[in-house]
């Protein structure tokens, strides 16, 4: 069921604060589910999550794209609890400057303009290993 106009403008609203999401995604040889904290970006459209070539959850992707995510809070903001995405992924390793620019937009959302300047999300964001995870919602839930 596709979300109204007013659904949207809430789940836009909610996940513009920079929450923490429980990512998910199962062994492909025995299903079991692999939950992680993760970082993310929400443009409206898509999820854009930084990650590194060597993680579980890429290696999982590779053999399985579906996964889901879910962003919650204890107190409702502007009307909205939580939220529930299930989907499929892409794993996006090019352009490296896009791979780049996009971890930086996600780090700076967490740790902010200064914050994102230190040693360790620039080293992050650098890697040969970083790379994005883009996930297209092909179910959402909003409550």
């Amino acid at each position: 069921m596709p979300l109204t106009v007013e659904q949207k403008a809430k789940l836009d609203a909610f996940l513009a604060a920079p929450l923490l999401a429980r990512f998910a995604t199962a062994s492909p040889d025995t299903l079991q589910p692999h939950v992680v904290p993760v970082w993310y970006e929400w443009d409206g459209e898509m999820l854009w999550i930084s990650s590194y070539e060597s993680t579980r959850k890429v290696g999982e992707l590779r053999a399985n794209p579906k996964c889901a995510i879910v962003m919650d809070v204890a107190e409702s903001v502007g009307g909205v609890s939580a939220v529930l995405f299930e989907g499929e992924a892409e794993l996006v390793a090019e352009p490296r400057d896009f791979v780049r620019d996009m971890a930086l937009r996600i780090y700076t959302r967490y740790m902010g303009p200064e914050g994102v300047l230190a040693p360790d999300p620039q080293e992050w964001a650098n890697s040969p290993e970083n790379l994005i995870i883009k996930v297209t919602p092909q179910f959402v839930k909003v409550w």
